[in-house]
C-alpha cells in the first residue's frame, strides 16, 4: 500500500486528538466518500443515512442532484436512545463475481445475478424502500418509504429481557429476512444474534423478532488469558449479504485479537434409546445452526478501525488453503488499523496478513511483535474511521486529528506479478464496473501511462465479444471508460475528446430522431428514425437532395419555435463535420482531437444521417440551419460538406480495414479553409482530476474547502490548444450556448469530465427541455454534478 494524498481542515488545532470521540465512515459506489469528524461534518453520497446520539435519524438525498448539496426532508427519531447501527433495506440486487472465470469470453460467466430476496416488496414485487437501525437500549426500528413520500415507522425491542447495547451490525438473508448482531461491550458477556421480519400490515410497519445462536469469543475460553482483552471492540458481518460469517475484535488497552466466526447447519446426535424407538434416516436428521471459528489471530496492537471488503467475491470455508497460498486478490482482504499508525490487509477469513501500511516516516518489520515495539509520548495519529473502496483498490481512512487519507492498494499485495497479470486484475475490475455502473476512479489509481493503451484495446476487444442486446446497453458506458483511461497517457490524452465528441454525437442523434413522428400513427412499419438510417446506408449518392427525396418528408414536420430552439446542436453538428473535413489533410497527427472519427464508418454514417435531417428542417425553417461563414455568396455550403462527408463515409463504411481516402478529396478538403471559416471547436478540459496527477511515493498534500494548485501534467502540456485559460470566454457544454468569460447565471460541472452547464434552464421549449431532461442526474459520462461559485474578475 502507498499514500496517495492526504486532505487536511485549513483551521484544524495542532493540539487537538479526540480519543472519546467515534468517527464513522461510508463510501458509496459512485466513489463517493461520506465521514464525520468532532469538528465539523461533510455528508456525501447518492441517497445517504444519519443518525446521532438524540435518537434522530435523518435521510439526506443530493439537492438538484449535485454532489456537493444535500437537504433531508425524511427521517425518524427514537427519541433520547442513541443509535449504535444503521442500515438501508437490502433491494434483493445481488451479483457474484468469478475470480476463477475472469479470462472467459461472455460478462454473463464472470459476473452473475444471485438469487436475494428484498427485505420487504411493494406491488409487483418491486422492492420497498426504507431503513433499520438499532439503538443502545435493545429496541430495532424501522422506517419504510412509500411511493406517496409517507413514512412507516415502527418499533420493537429485539428481545423481551432489555439491555444495553454498545455495539451492533445489521446483515440480510437470502430469503429476504434480516439479522442484527449485538454485543454490550463486554467480552465476558454473549454475542446476541435476532432474525427480523419486516412486514406492512393495515398500512402500517410491523416488526417480528426471534432469537438465533449466540456465541462467546475464543480468547475468554482460555482461563490464562480470560481478562487480558476485557472488552468486545468491534463487531462486523463480513458482508452485509452474509449473515453467516461475522468478525469480532476484543481488545484491552494496548492489544487486540480478533476472531472470525461462521454459522453452520450441523446434525444433531440423537441418545441410542430414542434411536431404537425411531431411527433416524438419511435427511430426517434434525439439524441445528451453530457458530464455529474460522481463524483467530495472535496478540495485534490495539485495533482502532476496521474496514470490510464490498467486492462480492464468493467464498467457502474450502477455500481457506487457496487463498493462504496464492490467491492474494483484493477483494479477498480486510484492513485493519492499529492505534501506533499502521493498518493491515489481512485475509477476511484466515486473517493472514497480505499488506501492510505504517504512516510514520521509518518503516518497521511487520513481524516485530506489538510488546516490542517502543511507544512514543501521548497518542499517534491512527485511523478511527475507515472504509475500502467498491473495487477494495483503495482505502480511506479519517485520523483522530480529523485529517483524510487515501491510500492506494496495489492489486497483487506486494507480491510480484506479471504484467500481463496485473492487467488482467484490473482489466476484469473495469469490467465489473461496467456492467454494475459502478464509478471506477479507484481502479484509475493504480493504471500506468504504459498500461493505458493495452487497456483500451482490451477492453473494447472484450466488449466486441458480447451479444448486440448487451453491447447496446453499454455503449455509451464503455466510451466514458475509454476517455477516462485515455487521461492517463500523453500518447492518448487526445482522444479524450474524441470519445466525448462520439458520446455528445449520440446523444444528439437519439434525441434528434425521436422527435420525428409517423405521418400516421397507426403504421406498423419502421420508425421514422429507422427508415432514415436505412435510406442513407443505401443511397450513397453525394447529393444531399436526391438522398432527401427518398424519404418521407412530411414525418419530419416540426413546429417552428422548436426547430429554432435547436438551433445550437444543429450548429455544432454543422461546425464539426466542417471541423472533421478540414483536418483530413492532417489525418497523419493522431494528437489532432478528430483523428479517430476519419476511420469510423458509424460515426461519419450517424452525421451523415444528421445532415439530410437539417437539410430538410432547413426547408421549413431557415433560421435553424447551421451559420457558416463563405467566402461566396452563392455557395452552397451543407451541399458542399454532405458531398465531401459522403466520399469520406465511403471509404470506412465496410467492416475491416478502412481504404485511404483519394487524392481528389484531400485536395478538396485542402481547399475548404479558403471557402468556409473553420470554426474552433471547444473542447472540453483535458487532465483536469487529481487522478493523473498522482505520483507513486509522492502523496498530495490537499486542504478541505479549497481548490488544489496542481502543477499541469505532462498530458495537458501537450495539448495547450485545448486548455482554456483565465478569462477567456466559457461555454454550456450541452447546450452549446455561449456563457461568457464570468457567467453570471449559476453553473454545475462535472466531477469526471469537466463538463460545464447552467443549473437552470433558459429555455421553455419542450424538445429542449426533453434534451436537457437527459442530463438532469447525470452527465454525458455518467459522472456526478456538483455546483460551481460564479467567478468574477
Amino acid at each position: 500500500m502507498d499514500l496517495a494524498y492526504v486532505c487536511e481542515w485549513e483551521r484544524w488545532p495542532k493540539s487537538t486528538h479526540c480519543p472519546s470521540v467515534p468517527l464513522a465512515c461510508a463510501w458509496s459506489c459512485r466513489n463517493l466518500i461520506a465521514f464525520t469528524t468532532d469538528l465539523r461534518n461533510d455528508d456525501q453520497g447518492s441517497r445517504l443515512l444519519s443518525a446521532d446520539a438524540d435518537g434522530q435519524i435523518k435521510c439526506w438525498s443530493m439537492a438538484d442532484h449535485l454532489a456537493n448539496s444535500w437537504e433531508s426532508h425524511v427521517g425518524s427519531l427514537v427519541e433520547g436512545d442513541p443509535i449504535v447501527a444503521l442500515s438501508w433495506l437490502h433491494n434483493g440486487v445481488k451479483l457474484a463475481l468469478h475470480v476463477e472465470k475472469s479470462g472467459a469470453s461472455s460478462f454473463g460467466e464472470k459476473f452473475s445475478r444471485v438469487k436475494f430476496s428484498p427485505s420487504l416488496t411493494l406491488f409487483g414485487g418491486k422492492p420497498m424502500e426504507g431503513w433499520i437501525a438499532v439503538t443502545v437500549s435493545g429496541l430495532v426500528t424501522v422506517s419504510l418509504l412509500k411511493p406517496s413520500g409517507q413514512v412507516l415507522t415502527s418499533t420493537e425491542s429485539l428481545c423481551r429481557l432489555r439491555g444495553r447495547v454498545a455495539l451492533a451490525d445489521i446483515a440480510f438473508t437470502g430469503g429476504g429476512n434480516i439479522v442484527v448482531a449485538t454485543a454490550d461491550g463486554s467480552s465476558a458477556s454473549p454475542v446476541q444474534f435476532y432474525k427480523v421480519c419486516v412486514s406492512v400490515v393495515s398500512e402500517k410497519c410491523r416488526i417480528d423478532t426471534e432469537i438465533l445462536p449466540s456465541l462467546f469469543m475464543r480468547c475468554t475460553a482460555d482461563l490464562n488469558r480470560k481478562d487480558k482483552f476485557p472488552a468486545i471492540t468491534h463487531l462486523k458481518f463480513l458482508a452485509r449479504d452474509m449473515s453467516e460469517q461475522v468478525l469480532l475484535c476484543a481488545s484491552s488497552q494496548t492489544s487486540s485479537i480478533v476472531e472470525c466466526w461462521s454459522l453452520r447447519k450441523e446434525g444433531l446426535p440423537v441418545n441410542n434409546v430414542f434411536q431404537q424407538i425411531s431411527p433416524v434416516v438419511g435427511d430426517k436428521q434434525p439439524m441445528i445452526l451453530k457458530w464455529r471459528i474460522l481463524s483467530a489471530t495472535n496478540d495485534l496492537d490495539r485495533v482502532s478501525a476496521v474496514a470490510l471488503p464490498k467486492l462480492p467475491i464468493s467464498l467457502t470455508n474450502t477455500d481457506l488453503k487457496v487463498a493462504s497460498d496464492t490467491q492474494f486478490y483484493p477483494g479477498l482482504g480486510l484492513a485493519l488499523a492499529f492505534h501506533d499508525g499502521s493498518v493491515h490487509i489481512v485475509h477476511r477469513l484466515s486473517l493472514q496478513s497480505m499488506a501492510v501500511f505504517y504512516s510514520s516516516a521509518a518503516p518497521r518489520s511487520a513481524d516485530e511483535p506489538a510488546v516490542k515495539r517502543s511507544r512514543t509520548t501521548g497518542p499517534a495519529v491512527h485511523f478511527k474511521a475507515m472504509q475500502l473502496s467498491w473495487t477494495s483498490l483503495a482505502l480511506v481512512g479519517i485520523d483522530n486529528h480529523g485529517k483524510l487519507s487515501m491510500l492506494r492498494i496495489s492489486p497483487s499485495m506486494g507480491h510480484t506479478l506479471d504484467v500481463s497479470l496485473a492487467l488482467r486484475h484490473l482489466l476484469f475490475l473495469l469490467e465489473y464496473c461496467m456492467v454494475t455502473g459502478y464509478d471506477w476512479w479507484d481502479t484509475l489509481l493504480h493504471v500506468q501511462p504504459g498500461m493505458v493503451q493495452s487497456l483500451v484495446e482490451k477492453l473494447h476487444e472484450e466488449y466486441t465479444r458480447q451479444n448486440a442486446a448487451l453491447q447496446q446497453v453499454l455503449s455509451t458506458r464503455i466510451l466514458a471508460m475509454k476517455a477516462s483511461l485515455c487521461k492517463l497517457s500523453p500518447c492518448t490524452v487526445a482522444r479524450v475528446c474524441d470519445y466525448h465528441a462520439k458520446l455528445f454525437l449520440v446523444a444528439v442523434s437519439s434525441t434528434l430522431k425521436s422527435l420525428l413522428r409517423p405521418h400516421f400513427l397507426n403504421t406498423p412499419d419502421k420508425s421514422p428514425g429507422d427508415r432514415l438510417t436505412e435510406v442513407c446506408a443505401k443511397i450513397t449518392d453525394a447529393d444531399i437532395d436526391k438522398v432527401m427525396i427518398n424519404l418521407k418528408t412530411e414525418e419530419f414536420v416540426l413546429d417552428m419555435n422548436t426547430l429554432q430552439a435547436l438551433q445550437q446542436l444543429l450548429q455544432w453538428v454543422g461546425d464539426f463535420v466542417l471541423y472533421l473535413l478540414a483536418s483530413l489533410p492532417n489525418q497523419g497527427s493522431p494528437l489532432r482531437p478528430g483523428h479517430s472519427f476519419l476511420r469510423d464508418g458509424a460515426s461519419l454514417g450517424t452525421l451523415r444521417e444528421l445532415m439530410v435531417v437539417i437539410r430538410i428542417w432547413g426547408l421549413l425553417k431557415p433560421s435553424c440551419l447551421p451559420v457558416y461563414s463563405a467566402t461566396s455568396d452563392t455557395q452552397d455550403s451543407m451541399s458542399l460538406l454532405f458531398r465531401l462527408l459522403t466520399k469520406l463515409w465511403t471509404c470506412c463504411r465496410d467492416e475491416g480495414p478502412a481504404s485511404e481516402p483519394d487524392e481528389a478529396l484531400v485536395d478538396e478538403c485542402c481547399l475548404l479553409p479558403s471557402q468556409l471559416l473553420i470554426p474552433s471547436l471547444d473542447w472540453l478540459p483535458v487532465s483536469d482530476g487529481l487522478v493523473s496527477r498522482l505520483q507513486p511515493k509522492q502523496p498530495l498534500r490537499l486542504h478541505f474547502g479549497k481548490a488544489p494548485a496542481l502543477p499541469a501534467s505532462a498530458s495537458a502540456l501537450q495539448l495547450d490548444g485545448l486548455i482554456r485559460a483565465p478569462g477567456q470566454p466559457k461555454i454550456d457544454h450541452l447546450r452549446r450556448l455561449h456563457l461568457g468569460a464570468y457567467p453570471t447565471e449559476e453553473c454545475k460541472t462535472c466531477t469526471r469530465c469537466g463538463c460545464v452547464t447552467m443549473l437552470r434552464s433558459p429555455n421553455k421549449t419542450t424538445a429542449v427541455k426533453q434534451w436537457e431532461q437527459r442530463w438532469i442526474k447525470n452527465c454525458l459520462c455518467g459522472g456526478l454534478w456538483r455546483r460551481v461559485p460564479l467567478s468574477y474578475p
